[in-house]
């Protein structure tokens, strides 16, 4: 490799073990599985000996190298931790012990956590078919060779990713940790700004220009043909409903369903079911679509503001802030196993209303607090894919003796 390491075949290395009880039928067993991309192991399920088909169970013991036979093309080796010791796998997954004296088991699994090993692992496996079924037997995986330096620089290279592994996740939390304060006090901002007793107040069914409509029932397909149909993602993922290529289906309408169910720009969305409560009766509000009709699914509510009374921009900032999260969650009921409100609760929230010139500066001064909360957190996103890039190039130049 250049490095002036040897390349040692992993049969010199590792010691196959096995540990196989008899499964007993009243005995309660912690099964592991493996994550795959070589994040460690996990209890997959408890089960008693009675549930288990197999008739015997294999021990796992804190130290081993344990790997998926079936996922070692993703990554699916672990090193058993403390909290691994004295559970079991099934024959799938073959367990062995290192030669102390010559390699760290740390160093070990520090090289199966790359991708290049996975796709070497890929390559000689087997099965059934090119990836799902394919297996790497114990004898293809004892094959395989990895630079081996003398212990005492393997746990050199080991301290050193660790090192700085814990810099990129310190990085990783502090960017998250800017993204976090920066939504706290964009909330705690508009709930400021919000906060005015000398406003009149009104329900928001009294600031509707026509009734509220819940959507259509409908089953679109991706197939581009007919009237796009908006996703319900688009209306709970974000408080503005932008649509573009991402964010609807195609259904085929007559024309009566069309005008009863087509949006128009201003158009506020409410999600009345969902299973996480953060996204029921949270308002979106609908801007457009390339100047195409758009319709809306059933789990949405359209609302109609009057815009003589109100803007609609501002209605939505009511809403979604904590001084109208705090009504609609009160409201929000459990449903056939979701969380539900109805048009009808949405309609009684009381908004503020001071003047119509008021609420515009309002509003422009709050869409240029979002707007600043959204760039950070498209920093966050773009920095967070560099960070992750960081670990595999800095495991590459371990192996290559760079480190």
């Amino acid at each position: 490799m250049g490095n002036g390491f040897q390349m040692v075949p992993l049969g010199e290395l590792l010691i196959p073990i096995s540990r196989p009880e008899p499964t007993i039928l009243e005995k309660q067993y912690s099964i592991l599985g493996t994550h795959w991309y070589a994040q460690g192991l996990y209890i997959k399920n408890v089960k008693l000996g009675s549930e288990i088909q197999a008739d015997r169970v294999y021990r796992v013991e804190e130290g081993d190298f344990v790997y998926n036979r079936l996922f070692a093309w993703k990554g699916s080796f672990a090193l058993a931790l403390k909290t691994d010791d004295g559970c079991y796998v099934s024959n799938e997954f073959p367990c062995f012990r290192v030669k102390e004296d010559i390699i760290d088991v740390r160093y070990l699994w520090k090289y199966f956590s790359r991708s290049s090993a996975w796709n070497e692992a890929l390559g000689l496996s087997s099965g059934g078919t090119p990836t799902s079924r394919n297996r790497l037997k114990e004898e293809k995986l004892l094959e395989m060779e990895i630079p081996l330096p003398p212990l005492e620089d393997q746990r050199r290279i080991i301290a050193r990713i660790e090192e700085l592994a814990a810099r990129i996740e310190e990085a990783r939390g502090l960017r998250r940790e800017a993204v976090k304060e920066s939504e706290v006090l964009l909330s705690e901002t508009i709930t400021q700004a919000l906060d005015n007793n000398s406003w009149e107040k009104s329900t928001l069914g009294s600031l509707l220009r026509e009734n509220s409509r819940n959507g259509l029932s409908a089953y679109p397909s991706d197939n581009p043909s007919g009237t796009p149909i908006l996703r319900i993602s688009a209306a709970t993922s974000r408080q503005d409903a932008i649509i573009d290529e991402q964010d609807h289906k195609y259904m085929e309408l007559d024309e009566p369903d069309i005008l009863k169910y087509r949006l128009e720009p201003g158009d506020l969305l409410a999600c009345r079911f969902n299973g996480n409560l953060h996204y029921v009766g949270r308002f979106a509000l609908y801007t457009g679509y390339l100047g195409q009709t758009q319709v809306y699914p059933d789990k949405l509510i359209r609302f109609r503001v009057d815009i003589e009374k109100a803007l609609p921009e501002f209605v939505r900032y009511v809403v979604n802030s904590p001084i109208g999260r705090k009504p609609i969650e009160a409201f929000s009921a459990t449903t056939a196993g979701n969380i539900g409100i109805s048009a009808g609760d949405l309609k009684t929230i009381t908004i503020p209303v001071p003047p119509l010139f008021e609420q515009y500066h309002i509003v422009t001064y709050l869409d240029s607090l979002q707007t600043k909360v959204d760039s950070l957190k498209q920093l966050q996103s773009e920095t967070s894919a560099e960070l992750d890039a960081l670990l595999p190039s800095i495991l590459d130049k371990a192996f290559k003796g760079e480190l």
